[in-house]
């Protein structure tokens, strides 16, 4: 069945791959950024300023699936991360996935069969990391958002998290942008590779589908193995 899909943070790698997997199956996709260009790709597209609930745009009728993929990747030592790029990790990775599905909760109720929201986390709330407080304690909330929403919008909406660990997108290039940078965070996953957008991008799709109908609430793990076993 043809579903109607909200990607917001469109413009990252991640949200392409999964507009391409979604596209495959003929599915209905409108993309929102702030980013600016041209996004052809998608059958709708708007660009706003922000994912303040002020910025979204009204959109009719019923919406099957959202997903929220706008994050950061601020890393530093916890005693030089300032008030402003904390403010900022909360604003952008969790303020904004409420205020979005705030704004389009409507629509997802008006679904015909119950609506999926799927949200993006970080290994690194599961798997203590140094220098990632403020993002984690950023995708923490998300989590918690998470789970708070599965529950309450229960049986009507379905509402996930998938976790990556780190993925060869723009946003990561800093940390993988030399032969021996690539190579040091291969090994550190036990199937000794970073993630590429479209593992992730499979992930979200499973969640939107009907094939994870039965599932709501959860945390689902996309990180090469990394959080939950180690090899010799």
């Amino acid at each position: 069945m043809q579903k109607r899909i909200l990607l917001l943070g469109a413009s990252s790698a991640i949200a392409k791959a999964t507009n391409e997997l979604l596209q495959q199956q003929r599915h209905e996709v409108t993309g929102i950024s702030t980013r600016t260009g041209n996004n052809p790709d998608f059958q709708q597209f708007f660009q706003v300023e922000s994912y303040s609930r002020a910025h979204l745009p009204a959109i009719e009728g019923p919406i099957d699936g959202l997903v929220y993929f706008p994050g950061t990747i601020i890393l530093k030592p916890f005693a030089r991360i300032t008030e402003q790029e904390f403010i900022q990790d909360f604003h952008i990775n969790a303020l904004g996935a409420a205020t979005s599905i705030q704004q389009y909760l409507p629509n997802l109720k008006a679904a015909s069969a119950p609506a999926s929201v799927v949200l993006l986390s970080t290994v690194a709330v599961a798997q203590g990391m140094g220098f990632h407080a403020s993002i984690a304690m950023a995708k923490g909330a998300i989590e918690g958002l998470a789970k708070s929403l599965a529950a309450e919008l229960a049986p009507s909406i379905r509402v996930n998290v998938v976790a990556p660990s780190l993925t060869a997108t723009p946003l990561a290039e800093k940390l993988i942008n030399s032969p021996e940078k690539l190579e040091a965070s291969d090994k550190r996953h036990p199937l000794r590779r970073i993630g590429q957008p479209n593992d992730i991008a499979a992930a979200v799709r499973f969640l939107l589908g009907d094939e994870s109908s039965w599932i709501t609430g959860q945390i689902l793990p996309v990180d090469g193995g990394m959080s939950s076993i180690r090899i010799m």
